[in-house]
């Protein structure tokens, strides 16, 4: 593994990690803190180290992915600034939900085990891996948003 790719794994780590505690955070009575900065700013570093790091080859899904996740992320910043909790919830949880949804395809590129069920890596295992996954996260959006317990002002 590259320098770059290396720093570009880390950061995304970090965001993947921050935007866990951000999104269970959620389910909670409380306000945005240093988690939720770290979340923000380590998923837009996510963004654009892989497009500066990497080289462009036409375009591809994972370049489609980080222009969604981009503006995404700027309709997060968005509802933050105007204090719009639901939609802050909502474009965090899917901010959120495209960093894992790119690990479990990085996970079943790199690591041996997973790659072993899914070597062509669009296997259906592949596929209901994100499928749980978003459906979780969809599962926690609905129910911080039905709490309303996290506000933003």
């Amino acid at each position: 593994m590259g320098a770059l790719t290396l720093i570009h794994v880390i950061i995304s780590l970090i965001g993947i990690v921050a935007g866990l505690v951000v999104v269970f955070g959620f389910l909670k009575p409380g306000k945005p803190g240093l988690m939720n900065t770290t979340f923000l700013a380590f998923t837009i570093l996510t963004d654009i180290t892989g497009f500066i790091f990497f080289p462009f080859h036409g375009n591809t899904p994972a370049i489609d992915l980080g222009i969604i996740s981009l503006i995404v992320l700027a309709i997060a910043l968005l509802a933050l600034k105007r204090k719009m909790t639901t939609a802050y919830i909502i474009a965090a949880v899917l901010a959120e939900f495209f960093n894992v949804f790119v690990l479990i395809v990085q996970s079943f590129q790199k690591i041996s085990v997973l790659h072993q069920l899914a070597p062509k890596g669009n296997e259906p295992v592949v596929g209901i891996t994100q499928l749980v996954v978003l459906a979780g996260f969809i599962v926690l959006a609905v129910i911080a948003i039905r709490k309303k317990a996290y506000v933003l002002g």
